[in-house]
């Protein structure tokens, strides 16, 4: 079976297949912010657009269906401007019990470091973009909440989500710490802990963003975005982490080499294996969408 640590040389590897386009050529084009579901036979894909800065960052949050999981077909986008938000940041799409799905949305405050988090939800995947609404995770004055990975669990609901502490001010803003949260009903959360934080004077000094979870028994395996300073801000690579409960991880492997953004990957895990989508950065300076597939399931137990 792969090792984990295997994960980080492929998406690392110069041919795996593109499977969003970024909407425009240059640095601040970016498709990606992946969040990958199988279900029902089909791949469903979350993903975020972002134009540069001065020209609307995150724009949007398109849900898109596949039967291979490489050539998608839009059913649903939901915009910045909907939200009354100044960006979107990668959102998180889940299947409910009941027959719904539920897309959760990481929206930004107008001139400020703030994020919130919202659930919208529909019983109809095509109609998620008028679906019903509930901010799950406000924020305040303190902290900013976003990216988040969302499970529905046997007993309960889990979430890992990326907080960014707002007291020091803008200049410290970018930094980012994992932390589990668990809820009834997937809106109501509660938080538990710090999941994964980073670690001083390596290469994720500066912040630590679990993307992805799979457990295996009683074990954990976890991949995470991270950076050693602000400078890496925008330009994350993607690491490994273990642990025994999903409220403690420590790193093991990784990053993938430097030089190249590779980030928000997502595991789509099927009967027979395992398809990945990451964002990637390409030569021009924009981000694109990318996929590749591992023929049997990934566990911790290999990692």
């Amino acid at each position: 079976m792969t090792q984990a640590a295997d994960i980080l040389d492929l998406i690392a590897a110069p041919d795996s297949d593109v499977v969003i386009e970024p909407p425009g050529c240059g640095e601040g084009y970016w498709a990606g912010g992946p969040s990958a579901v199988w279900h029902d036979g089909h791949f469903y894909l979350a993903y975020r657009l972002r134009r540069p800065v001065t020209a609307g960052r995150g724009y949007a949050n398109v849900i898109a269906r596949s039967e291979d999981g490489v050539s998608f077909t839009t059913v649903a986008t939901v915009t910045s401007e909907q939200f009354g938000a100044a960006s979107l940041e990668r959102p998180a799409l889940v299947p409910t019990d009941d027959g719904a799905w539920r897309l959760y949305v990481s929206c930004s405050t107008s001139r400020s470091k703030h994020w919130w988090v919202e659930a919208i939800e529909a019983y109809d995947i095509a109609d998620l973009a008028t679906g019903k609404r509930t901010v799950v995770l406000p924020g305040d004055d303190d902290t900013a909440w976003k990216d988040v990975v969302v499970r529905r669990s046997s007993t309960d609901w889990q979430m890992w989500a990326c907080r960014h502490p707002l007291d020091g001010g803008a200049t410290e803003a970018d930094r980012m710490t994992s932390i589990y949260l668990t809820s009834a009903d997937g809106l109501a959360w509660t938080e538990v802990g710090t999941a994964l934080a980073p670690t001083p004077s390596t290469w994720d000094a500066r912040g630590t963003r679990i993307t992805s979870v799979v457990r295996s028994g009683t074990s954990w395996l976890a991949f995470y975005d991270g950076r050693a300073n602000a400078e890496e801000n925008w330009f994350e690579r993607t690491g490994v982490a273990v642990g025994t409960s999903p409220d403690a991880f420590r790193a093991q492997a990784g990053p993938t080499p430097a030089g190249r953004t590779l980030r928000y990957l997502s595991l789509a895990e099927t009967l027979t294996g395992t398809r990945l989508y990451w964002e990637a950065s390409r030569a021009d300076g924009a981000n694109e969408l990318r996929t590749a597939y591992v023929p049997r399931p990934l566990s911790p137990s290999q990692s």
